[in-house]
């Protein structure tokens, strides 16, 4: 958490009302803040005094969070209830659109975007004095043919920048995405009245019904079969908000009729490996996510990719890599355990599956290069190497299905190691 500045703290008279108005942001922003924190954050102030800015700010941590993913919202919401005298203005500038010069705009921090909705809440920007607040007697022109769409918008904007209502409408758009995959050609074969192979079993078999004539000639073809999908999200803490995401698109893919998966099997990781696959086959896509959520205890802690790797090869790559299964890995690659261990389980997943696709949010950034140890070790045994921050770029996944010698971005950034 950076420096905090000096700022005015509440007077005493006014703190109940101020900690009650903090609190019900707080829970606008998704944290459980009920009328029992408001009176345990009340004493707590009240017992620690307002002479330290630093220990006003813990006093009402320790009231408030009690998961590690709330931390980034409160942090959020204090600054900008607490430390920012223009915190409304500021606040505004997010939450409407505003005409603004050629300087830079500055971005939304994660979950700015969700505290700037929870404070505002319940208020409306003020009219300019002197503006007819008619409409029938106001008339506006809008030229918007270079106007990109609500939608358009969303589809190229990153998980991590999205408020509660942006999410919201994600999910949706995501629920609607397909993931189609062609089927394989199997060595076994079935009859079939005009294949192009001869079946001389069958042809001899018919033969021996007819006296040892042979009249017809017999044909097959290959069967067809549908491969698996195989996902390992990481839900470490630096991908919390893109491994959520993601998943309520898996689940989607998981629940759709003729997308051609022969099954949908998904495991999370952080500092262990967790199967989630029977959660995903929940209709309802909340209790499924909610179920996997609390199944993986490790959500938003370390990442240990390399030992995760292990116990997926060795616990469950045998029962699910079967029938040309696609790998699909979802991670940052910011690994802490030994780079060579990684890349030996990531060689060993490469040779077991049919093509191994690897989304890596950190491609949203211009100029990326493979630094970090882990993505060195693992970035050699993968197909395809994509980005996935934003809905376009799980909706260009399906493209990259469709073209089985569509590397990504991994043959420029091999270049670079």
């Amino acid at each position: 958490m950076v420096a905090l500045p000096d700022l005015d703290l509440p007077e005493n008279p006014r703190l109940t009302a101020n900690l009650t108005h903090f609190a019900r942001a707080l829970r606008n922003a998704g944290l459980k803040a009920g009328p029992g924190k408001v009176l345990d954050a009340t004493r707590a102030v009240a017992a620690a005094g307002f002479t330290s800015k630093t220990d006003f700010y813990w006093t009402l941590h320790a009231v408030f969070v009690s998961r590690p993913e709330e931390r980034r919202v409160f942090d959020q919401v204090f600054r900008l209830y607490w430390r920012d005298p223009r915190f409304l203005e500021h606040m505004m500038s997010l939450m409407m659109p505003a005409v603004r010069g050629v300087q830079d705009e500055r971005r939304a921090k994660p979950a700015e975007k969700r505290a700037a909705e929870a404070l505002l809440d319940g208020i409306e920007p003020d009219m300019p004095e002197g503006q007819n607040d008619d409409p029938e007697e106001t008339e506006i022109e809008v030229d918007a043919t270079l106007t990109m769409s609500r939608e358009e918008r969303l589809r190229t904007l990153d998980f991590e920048q999205m408020s509660n209502a942006e999410v919201a409408e994600a999910k949706r758009i995501l629920a609607r995405l397909t993931l189609p995959v062609k089927p394989l050609q199997s060595r076994r074969t079935k009859a079939a009245l005009h294949g192009r192979m001869p079946d001389w079993r069958r042809t001899m078999r018919d033969a021996m019904r007819q006296g040892g004539e042979i009249r017809d000639l017999a044909t097959k073809e290959r069967r067809l079969r549908w491969p698996n999908l195989v996902v390992l999200c990481d839900i470490s803490g630096s991908m919390s908000s893109y491994s959520r995401m993601v998943l309520h698109f898996l689940h989607s893919v998981a629940n759709q009729k003729g997308a051609g998966w022969a099954k949908v099997h998904g495991f999370t990781f952080g500092t262990r490996l967790t199967n989630i696959t029977r959660h995903l086959s929940t209709r309802d896509v909340d209790a499924a996510l909610a179920a996997a959520g609390a199944e993986a205890q490790d959500w938003e802690g370390g990442t240990r990719i390399g030992e995760s790797l292990h116990a997926f090869n060795r616990d469950w790559s045998r029962r699910v890599m079967g029938q040309g299964a696609v790998v699909l890995i979802i991670t940052d690659g910011l690994d802490r355990d030994d780079p060579a261990r990684l890349a030996r389980e990531m060689e060993r997943l490469h040779l077991s599956a049919r093509r191994v696709i690897w989304l890596n949010p950190l491609l949203r950034w211009e100029g990326f290069a493979p630094k970090a140890a882990g993505i060195r070790a693992m970035l050699p045994h993968v197909d395809t190497f994509r980005a996935g921050h934003n809905i376009a770029s799980l909706a260009d996944l399906a493209q990259s299905l469709a073209r089985p010698d569509d590397p990504g971005e991994k043959v420029r950034l091999m270049g670079l190691l």
